[in-house]
């Protein structure tokens, strides 16, 4: 029988990424999403591989969004901070 759908990426390096460097608990989710795509696909099951592609893909975009909101905003307190001891002239030693 032949094989006509394409396989889905299954974006596991991105998760591995994203789980070391970024936000552990999605990029958690996002690896075992990415482990599912390959297997259902080897098992014909290609609209569950791709929707295991799918939902990879969107918790590694939700973890990478994620965590570059908490850095901004980390830079942004850590400034503000920096700022007001400045003001006020307490320079913390």
């Amino acid at each position: 029988m032949e094989n006509n759908q394409p396989r889905p990426k299954n974006y596991l390096v991105e998760s591995i990424l994203v789980t070391l460097f970024c936000c552990m608990p999605l990029g958690i989710v996002s690896i075992i999403s990415a482990s599912k795509v390959n297997s259902a696909y080897d098992a014909g099951n290609y609209d569950e591989a791709q929707k295991a592609s799918d939902d990879a893909k969107k918790w590694m975009k939700y973890g990478l969004i994620g965590s570059a909101i908490f850095y901004v905003l980390y830079f942004v307190f850590l400034f503000a901070m920096g700022g007001l001891a400045m003001l006020t002239g307490d320079a913390g030693y």
